[in-house]
C-alpha cells in the first residue's frame, strides 16, 4: 500500500509539473528578449543584456568581443569612421515601416582593399560557393552588422515575423548593379558588393543583397543556403521550410532578393531571360529553425503564380483576380 501511495504522489507531481511547464510556457516567453535570452542576463552576442523585453548595449557588464574595444559601455570597432546614416524600409502585413541604422565607410575601406571578391580553388577555377561563404562570415562585417539584427530582434519577439522583416527590408534596398570590374590573373569579373556595403550604399544587385540576408537570417537563427543559376547568373535565398513548400524538394524555401516578392515564389519573369532554370547549385550558409507548415505566404506565393500564369496565357484578369491582386502588392509592397 504505500508502494502504491508514493507511486501515485510522484506521479501526480510529474504531471504538475509537465502540465504546468506546457500551460505556462507563454507566460515564461513574457520574460524573454526578441533573442531568447532571458531578462536581468546577458545575450549570447555580447555586449548586449535583456533588460524588460529590449536587448540594449551593457559591455561593462556582458563584456566585448575580442576584435571590438570596451568604450564607456560600447564595444568599438577600429572601422566605425565616416558614419552614414540610412533609413531601410520594411513592409509587414501592409503596414510600411522604418529602420534607423547607421553604416560606417570606414568598414567599407577596409572591404575594398581586401583581396577582390573572387576566390579560386586548388584547380585555379573561380569558386563561388567558397566565394560567398567567405563572404557571409567575415568577422569584420559582422559585428558591425550585428546592431541591424538587434534592431530587428527588439522590434518584434516573434521569430516568423523577423523573418519577414529582413526579407522586407533586404528587398526594398534599390537594385542597382555596380560598375567596378575586378581583373585577377588577367581575367576581368564584375564586382559584386559585400553585404556591408550594401547597407552603407542603399544599393545592390542579387549577389549582394542576397549575402546580407542570408547573414541576417542566419543571424535570426534559420537555416539558410543560397541558390545560384549559373545560366542567369543570378542568386537567390533559401529558408528551411516544410519539403511540400521547397525548392525542387531540396527542404529550402525559395526567396528573391532584387525587390518585393511573396516567399516560395520562384515564377517571377526576369527581363532579358525569362524565368529561371531549374535545378540551382544550392550553397549551405547555416543549419537552424524551419519554418512553420501554416505560414500564410504559401497560400499568398500560389495566388500570386496563378494570377501570374492567366496574364500571360490571357492577357488580362477578370474582376476579382484584380482585387486579390492589389492585396497583395499592398500587403508586399509588390511593384508588379
Amino acid at each position: 500500500m504505500e508502494k502504491w501511495v508514493i507511486v501515485s504522489a510522484v506521479s501526480i507531481l510529474l504531471f504538475l509539473v509537465v502540465g504546468g511547464i506546457w500551460m505556462f510556457q507563454p507566460f515564461w516567453k513574457l520574460f524573454t528578449c526578441g533573442d531568447g535570452t532571458l531578462y536581468g542576463t546577458c545575450s549570447s552576442r555580447q555586449p548586449y543584456f535583456c533588460g524588460q523585453g529590449f536587448l540594449v548595449e551593457n559591455a561593462s557588464f556582458c563584456g566585448c568581443p575580442e576584435i571590438l574595444t570596451l568604450e564607456e559601455n560600447s564595444c568599438i570597432s577600429d572601422y566605425q569612421t565616416k558614419p552614414r546614416k540610412t533609413l531601410l524600409k520594411y513592409i509587414l502585413r501592409g503596414k510600411e515601416n522604418y529602420i534607423d541604422f547607421t553604416a560606417y565607410g570606414g568598414l567599407v575601406d577596409y572591404l575594398l582593399d581586401l583581396s577582390p571578391n573572387v576566390v579560386f580553388d586548388e584547380q585555379g577555377e573561380v569558386s563561388f560557393r567558397d566565394l560567398k561563404i567567405r563572404n557571409i562570415n567575415l568577422v569584420e562585417q559582422e559585428y558591425l552588422i550585428l546592431p541591424l539584427v538587434t534592431q530587428i530582434q527588439n522590434l518584434v519577439h516573434d521569430k516568423t515575423d523577423q523573418m519577414r522583416i529582413a526579407i522586407s527590408l533586404v528587398q526594398h534596398i534599390p537594385y542597382n548593379e555596380s560598375e567596378k570590374i575586378v581583373r585577377v590573373r588577367n581575367q576581368n569579373f564584375n564586382y559584386s558588393r559585400y553585404a556591408y556595403e550594401v547597407l552603407y550604399e542603399s544599393q545592390a544587385a542579387c549577389g549582394g543583397k542576397s549575402e546580407l540576408l542570408a547573414f541576417l537570417l542566419k543571424e535570426i537563427g534559420y537555416g539558410v543556403v543560397l541558390f545560384y543559376y549559373p545560366v542567369e547568373d543570378h542568386i537567390a535565398v533559401g529558408v528551411k521550410c516544410p519539403l511540400e513548400y521547397s525548392l525542387d524538394n531540396s527542404g529550402y524555401c525559395f526567396i528573391e532578393t532584387t525587390g518585393p516578392a511573396i516567399i516560395t515564389n520562384n515564377q517571377n519573369y526576369y527581363i532579358g531571360w525569362g524565368k529561371l532554370s531549374p535545378n540551382p547549385e544550392i550553397i549551405s550558409i547555416s543549419e537552424g529553425y524551419s519554418l512553420d507548415d501554416d505560414l500564410y505566404e504559401y497560400d499568398d506565393a500560389d495566388k500570386r503564380i496563378k494570377i501570374s500564369a492567366v496574364i500571360e496565357e490571357k492577357g488580362e484578369i477578370n474582376w476579382f483576380q484584380s482585387k486579390e491582386l492589389s492585396k497583395l502588392k499592398q500587403k508586399y509592397g509588390l511593384e508588379f
